[in-house]
């Protein structure tokens, strides 16, 4: 069974913000954040292993999975990368851990970059998977990008267009996006992928779905461009991992746009496409406790 011997829980924010998860095993805190259009389920391989050497947390981002889907404004405050790392150290918080590890994935990546700006101190080491940063995404879009994650244009079209189309049949939303991708719908077990289908079919889902990349192309630019201008980087060791069959992979140089924004960085490409903790768990284990454990007395 997924999470076998985990524990779940939801913690109330201080924004009135309700974040679900599950949390097992013992040694220092790792918070694990998932991506888009997905759930805390995409670490089912990986997080047996990993509760065999830490406290492991994995989470529902705000207006994702189980988690709250609070209102939004034109503003798109609510669903900032700001407002949902906040979301995160609050609940690490909540389980007494004011300095802790991070994992995370895709959109998860995202709010753990902003994490790690934002919330500094909180931040020990920090692993992203398969992103670049979102300004240098969205500042190099050419063709082949912009074809390849359609999506990323689609989601931020002004409501309801999209929130109408997807309502419609958010079972083909996900089969199509996640589908479309190296491997197919191959690496996804069934009842991860039946979480996935059940998620977005939650009353509010698409509509916060859309907002969280209606932020990212909006109030997350002005803050990343702040940072910049104020020569504010990640300052804790950043790993980046990405697949060697991916976007990221055939579209950007992920670790010299890293470099541009975080003083200490590695990484390498793994031999999978978009969805590491699915198609290459064991690999990605391994590189999380060679470079985790490295903080270990």
């Amino acid at each position: 069974m997924p999470f076998d011997g985990f524990q779940p829980f939801t913690v109330r924010t201080g924004s009135d913000v309700d974040i679900c998860g599950v949390k097992g095993g013992e040694g220092p805190p790792l918070l694990l954040l998932h991506g888009h259009p997905q759930t805390h389920m995409i670490w089912h391989r990986c997080a047996p292993a990993l509760a065999e050497h830490f406290t492991v947390i994995a989470t529902d981002l705000r207006g994702y999975g189980a988690s709250s889907k609070p209102a939004s404004d034109a503003t798109h405050a609510a669903y900032s990368k700001r407002a949902m790392a906040a979301d995160q150290v609050e609940v690490m918080r909540h389980f007494g851990h004011e300095r802790f590890l991070v994992c995370a994935h895709d959109r998860g990546a995202r709010v753990a970059h902003r994490m790690a700006l934002d919330h500094a101190h909180a931040v020990e080491r920090l692993m992203l998977l398969d992103i670049a940063p979102t300004l240098a995404m969205y500042e190099q879009t050419d063709r082949e990008f912009a074809t390849l994650y359609f999506h990323w244009f689609f989601l931020i079209q002004p409501e309801p267009l999209p929130e109408t189309l997807i309502e419609a049949n958010p079972d083909v939303y996900i089969e199509r996006v996640m589908g479309s991708r190296h491997a197919g719908l191959a690496p996804f077990a069934p009842k991860a992928l039946g979480a996935y289908r059940a998620a977005l079919r939650q009353p509010g889902a698409v509509r916060a779905m859309c907002e969280d990349y209606r932020a990212s192309a909006t109030i997350d630019l002005d803050h990343d461009r702040a940072d910049l201008e104020r020569g504010n980087k990640v300052a804790c060791p950043l790993r980046v991992l990405w697949g060697q069959e991916g976007v990221i992979e055939r579209c950007f140089d992920p670790l010299a746009e890293w470099r541009k924004v975080a003083r200490d960085v590695s990484g390498r490409s793994l031999p999978c496409g978009h969805y590491i903790p699915e198609e290459a768990s064991d690999a990605l284990v391994e590189e999380m406790l060679a470079f985790f454990e490295t903080t270990e007395p």
